[in-house]
């Protein structure tokens, strides 16, 4: 299962339900996909085929939306 947190801008947030304890949040959309870090700061972890200006947009987005992700993080997991 990989619950979907956020869809903005052509952007699909989400993560994997059986994987790391660290908080991350993944991201696709049709160039390619990412993982970025949630804590203890916001940092890309991986990243397959975006540009610069595309990480640098989803980093604006998960700097938006950080609150959501983390508490959609700890709902999941039951932190």
């Amino acid at each position: 299962m990989s619950p979907t947190i956020l869809r903005k801008q052509g952007y699909r947030f989400f993560f994997f339900s059986r994987e790391e304890t660290r908080s991350h949040v993944h991201v696709y959309c049709e160039n390619g996909e990412a993982k970025f870090w949630l804590t203890p700061d916001i940092e890309l972890a991986r990243n397959h085929h975006l540009s610069r200006t595309e990480l640098t947009q989803i980093e604006k987005i998960i700097e938006e939306h950080h609150e959501q992700f983390t508490t959609a993080w700890q709902r999941h997991f039951k932190c």
